[in-house]
């Protein structure tokens, strides 16, 4: 088994605004946690900021969650949905940086129902992640300008002192002590998505537990190079 197929494996808690670790990001949080039917945020910034942790996190309760590449179909079916049909008090469309013509349409022709909508009974939140700002986004003219209309947050990743402070809390509550050495090699061996960091946490401490040997750096290594390792 190949180390990505192992990395796989590996248990990823559900993304939700209680379990985001804002970093800088806490005014959009903020906004997140506070959003309502009416009112749009756009997200934005490079791989790893937490932009579709965000986006899926919002979406937990009465919401619907689409990937803009992929679910064109969907998209087009909410933003032409039959006047009466109820729409999800909140909608995520993220990757739309990625989006071909007829998902940026479909875009479009959401985000002019959101805006109708606004002050009616029909009213819904609409969320929209991307990689850039809106005026850099490689989107149709019209669109770009509707990525601006409510809220925008740029969003920064987390720095490796609070993913360090993030992954020594976490131990906290396992009961766990981690040494400086293997938070360390987490940080600069392994997947930077806070996540995924957490998920090994969890399967360490397992493998731990189960061969009955302390946490090091060796005993990382032997688990993640081992398929049968218990890893779930």
């Amino acid at each position: 088994m190949t180390r990505q197929l192992v990395l796989d494996m590996l248990p990823v808690t559900a993304p939700t605004l209680a379990n985001y670790l804002p970093g800088q990001n806490a005014e959009a949080l903020a906004a997140l946690k506070s959003l309502t039917p009416g009112h749009a945020i756009y997200l934005y910034g490079a791989a790893g900021c937490g932009r579709t942790h965000l986006a899926r996190a919002t979406t937990q309760s009465n919401g619907r969650y689409l990937m803009g590449p992929d679910d064109t179909a969907a998209l087009e079916a909410l933003a032409h949905a039959e006047g009466g049909t109820p729409l999800p008090a909140r909608i995520a469309v993220d990757d739309v940086h990625r989006m071909d013509e007829a998902g940026q349409a479909a875009l479009f022709a959401l985000y002019n129902r959101w805006r109708e909508s606004a002050a009616t009974a029909g009213a819904f939140a609409l969320v929209v992640a991307g990689d850039r700002a809106p005026l850099n986004m490689p989107l149709r003219e019209d669109l770009r300008t509707r990525l601006g209309w409510d809220l925008a947050f740029r969003l920064e990743p987390l720095s490796d002192d609070d993913k360090r402070a993030a992954l020594t809390a976490q131990a906290a509550d396992r009961g766990l002590q981690l040494s400086p050495e293997v938070l360390q090699w987490m940080l600069t061996h392994y997947e930077r998505d806070i996540r995924r960091l957490s998920a090994l946490l969890i399967a360490v401490d397992r493998h731990s537990l189960a061969t009955g040997r302390r946490i090091t750096v060796p005993l990382l290594r032997a688990m993640l190079a081992d398929p049968d390792s218990p890893l779930t």
